[in-house]
């Protein structure tokens, strides 16, 4: 059980800087569209990199930051059953929902998106506009980071339930239980 809960903690961290690095993501999503909306509508000037690199940081942002997300708890989750389950009854219902649904998930995207990307990435395939990005092999990448890192915090995820259901009272600490919200 030790080793599965080293490795939670390890995946749980890389998941945790990525999560940390991407949410400035955000802020440079933010900064970025306000400058194109004041180019664009107080000195009439345009950028079509710049608008392509908030599509760019948009996707950076949601696809690098998933697994982040899923070590929070903050994926939508039907709650019916969930809410009031003993910690056992959370720790089974997440490791089937890791092994029935999220890996197989990540793997087909991962299959299906590895030639996708790799054909990018032999032609150095950049934006079809001459003033974009040309870069675009690199966003196509970001579909694989996302499945990387899904599938990884997805291992974490079964790793802290089957130490769990193996005796264990709670799951280790920092665990990636998620915490019920408070309604404001």
């Amino acid at each position: 059980m030790t080793f599965l809960a080293s490795l939670a903690r390890f995946i749980d961290a890389v998941n945790d800087a990525v999560g940390r690095f991407t949410a400035w993501a955000a802020l440079a999503m933010v900064i970025v569209q306000f400058a194109v909306v004041v180019l664009r509508y107080v000195f009439g000037v345009g950028s079509i990199m710049l608008q392509e690199s908030v599509v760019y940081l948009h996707a950076f942002l949601f696809m690098a930051g998933s697994g982040y997300t899923l070590m929070h708890g903050g994926h939508v989750r039907v709650d019916i059953f969930y809410h009031q389950a003993t910690a056992r009854k959370k720790a089974l219902i997440d490791l089937t929902g890791v092994v029935v649904f999220l890996v197989p998930v990540c793997l087909l995207i991962w299959w299906v998106s590895w030639p996708y990307a790799v054909s990018s990435w032999l032609v150095f395939e950049g934006s079809r506009e001459t003033s974009g990005i040309q870069a675009v092999f690199l966003l196509k990448t970001v579909i694989l980071l996302f499945s990387a890192l899904m599938l990884m915090q997805g291992v974490s995820l079964a790793a802290r339930s089957l130490i769990v259901l193996a005796g264990a009272e709670e799951p280790p600490s920092g665990a990636s239980a998620p915490q019920p919200r408070k309604r404001p």
